[in-house]
Order: C-alpha cells, then sequence, then structure tokens
C-alpha cells in the first residue's frame, strides 16, 4: 500500500511540475507567457520561439515575423517584460 501511495504521489508531483514549465526554449524565469508584440502564445503554429535581446533584456517573441514590430519600438517590448518582472 505505501508503494503504491508513493507512486501516486510522485505521479501527480511530476504532472503539476509539466503544467507550468515554460514552452520549449523558454527559460522558466521568463515573465510573459505570450509572445510580447502578437500576445499569441509561444510554441503554437508559429514554430520556435524567437529571441531577441536589446540593451541587455531577453525578450521572447512567437515567430519571425514579429521582428519587424520589435524592431520599430524595442524599448516598449522590453518595459513590457521588465514591469511582468516587477509583479513576479
Amino acid at each position: 500500500m505505501k508503494v503504491i501511495l508513493g507512486l501516486l504521489l510522485v505521479t501527480a508531483l511530476c504532472s503539476v511540475s509539466f503544467l507550468h514549465a515554460a514552452p520549449e526554449g523558454i527559460p522558466a524565469s521568463y515573465p510573459l507567457k505570450t509572445c510580447a508584440v502578437s500576445g499569441e502564445a509561444f510554441g503554437g503554429e508559429m514554430g520556435k520561439p524567437v529571441k531577441v535581446t536589446h540593451e541587455g533584456t531577453d525578450v521572447y517573441l512567437c515567430c519571425k515575423s514579429c521582428l519587424k514590430d520589435f524592431k520599430a519600438d524595442p524599448a516598449k517590448y522590453v518595459k513590457m517584460v521588465k514591469d511582468a518582472a516587477a509583479k513576479k
């Protein structure tokens, strides 16, 4: 009985950590859960997220198409990341 309860506990803990895992290619510490530019989820139809760094701050975008908008106003998106990190 103890073995079964132990296995159930391990399974439950693994499931919880999996549910809170960051999308592939994005650190778990990254404060945004969606693309700063489009608001789309990471790892969706657009493929792997794109990492850009501006003045030392990493910003993850859902796809290469968002790069144009990011480059037009990078400070706006860096601020979004910093504001979200400050709230954590």
